[in-house]
């Protein structure tokens, strides 16, 4: 049974209770839809004028993707601007565990009317896979000055905690008691535990970071100006801090970091408690 107060179990048309993906993937297209459509951020909706019934602007455009598939575990939900665009508003990518718990595989979140950087690509213009496949570092560069994060191609909209809300819901819904994720960089796992995520893996690495980062620390001393992205100072926000890491500043790779949070239940967790303000992008 749902844990958060107000909830009920997920039903589908006929009544049935729904507990996993793949049995919202069974149903027909237009009730799977609905119920994935659910988890969009009404400001999301409001931005870009989109009816919640038909997922269309005023000019009758969809701009609503839902990828679903029978038979599979798996969605994915991709909201663009305009139907054209290659770049999306909002994707969110979820599947189903073995052990009947929610992965959240990737969420973004972007304004389409912010300037693009080109951190997606090398610098041959091959797509880079989240940097595995080579960086952009003049790219990366004008992002980090403009206030990004890595990886980001454009600035946040600020709503993932209205979404993140909205998943955990969804997620209690089916009856699963977890979700599970895997964050991309330094700031994904500092901003999951925001909302109140703890790790399975990756703690002691998240405390070691901090440790080193103080004064006389090896990571502290390792913010020489070698790179633009190792400036001193940098320890101080999350954003420094993610740019130094991304750079490749740690003995080991951002790797292996895995972390959850159980349905209604808030871990507590702060891995940088003396941080200097900053917004959440």
């Amino acid at each position: 049974m749902p844990k958060l107060p107000g909830n009920s179990p997920m039903l589908g048309r006929h009544g049935h209770v729904l507990t996993s993906l793949a049995a919202i993937n069974r149903l027909e297209a237009p009730e799977k839809e609905a119920i994935y459509a659910g988890l969009l951020p009404g400001r999301l909706l409001q931005l870009l004028q989109l009816d919640p019934a038909t997922l269309c602007n005023p000019s009758q455009e969809r701009l609503v993707q839902v990828i679903a598939p029978e038979g599979l575990s798996f969605a994915r939900i991709e909201v663009r601007a305009r139907p054209e665009d290659t770049d999306v508003v909002f994707f969110a990518e979820l599947s189903d565990t073995q052990f009947h718990q929610m992965e959240l595989a990737f969420c973004i979140i972007c304004d389409p009317s912010a300037p693009r950087f080109a951190v997606d690509v090398n610098e041959a213009g091959a797509v880079n896979y989240f940097s595995s496949n080579g960086r952009n570092l003049p790219e990366e560069l004008r992002a980090m000055q403009a206030g990004l994060f890595p990886h980001q191609t454009r600035r946040g909209l600020r709503m993932f905690g209205e979404f993140f809300a909205l998943a955990e819901r969804f997620t209690d819904r089916l009856g699963m008691e977890m979700i599970v994720a895997e964050p991309l960089s330094y700031d994904n796992a500092i901003r999951y535990e925001h909302y109140g995520f703890d790790y399975l893996t990756g703690k002691r690495l998240m405390l070691e970071i901090d440790r080193e980062f103080q004064p006389g620390g090896k990571l502290y001393q390792r913010l020489d100006g070698s790179s633009p992205f190792r400036m001193p100072g940098m320890e101080l926000t999350v954003r420094g801090r993610s740019w130094a890491i991304h750079d490749g500043i740690l003995d080991e790779p951002w790797d292996e970091i895995r972390i959850y949070k159980m349905i209604g239940v808030d871990a507590g967790l702060n891995t940088f408690p003396g941080r200097q303000f900053e917004e959440h992008h």
